[in-house]
């Protein structure tokens, strides 16, 4: 019976862990979305080829930062890959324009118009019920999953139906945690 109890709560640690993953994919996601404020964020993540077509995210090969709100500056560690860094992330789909200042890329981040602001708070909604899918299509097979241990030896109904509702209780959090942020990028986008 014990045996039985601990595949069943494997079903919703394992759940767990699938929420945390969706939840910090949402959050990088939302981290890459253009807000009109210089963030490093924006450009961390973009892949560049360098060291002879090693690809490479920008923070591997550079620090990042917003001396101010509209400007991002990337100074790479080893001068050989200023021009890779320039070339990688003008063709980041971030339509950046980076400009190379002596040893120094900067990149100005131009004020969002309020129509822009608005497409942009449609992006986040979208990318939202994309990791609600995802979180959804999840729970579908940890549900199966649960439901199919009915027939266990040892295993309950009433233990069934605790952990169904146990993991309705977790994909209520998660979503709950998603508006949440959904929201809060929603102010910061609006905010002028």
């Amino acid at each position: 019976m014990i045996l039985k109890k601990n595949v069943m709560s494997q079903y919703l640690d394992n759940y767990q862990q699938q929420c945390d993953k969706v939840l910090a994919l949402f959050e990088e996601d939302l981290a890459s979305v253009k807000t009109g404020r210089a963030k490093p964020s924006l450009i961390e993540h973009i892949k560049v080829q360098a060291y002879g077509g090693s690809w490479m995210e920008v923070r591997e090969l550079a620090s990042i930062s917003a001396p101010d709100a509209q400007t991002i500056e990337i100074k790479p560690w080893d001068k050989s890959v200023l021009k890779d860094l320039e070339k990688g992330i003008g063709a980041a789909e971030g339509h950046f324009n980076p400009i190379v200042q002596g040893e120094l890329i900067r990149i100005s981040i131009p004020a969002l118009t309020e129509e822009t602001r608005k497409d942009i708070v449609k992006l986040v909604y979208q990318k939202a019920e994309s990791h609600k899918q995802m979180l959804r299509n999840e729970r579908n097979e940890i549900k199966k999953g649960i439901e199919s241990s009915k027939n266990q030896a040892g295993v309950s109904e009433d233990d069934v139906k605790r952990d169904l509702e146990e993991l309705q209780k977790m994909t209520d959090e998660t979503n709950r945690k998603i508006e949440e942020m959904t929201k809060a990028k929603e102010e910061e986008l609006m905010k002028l």
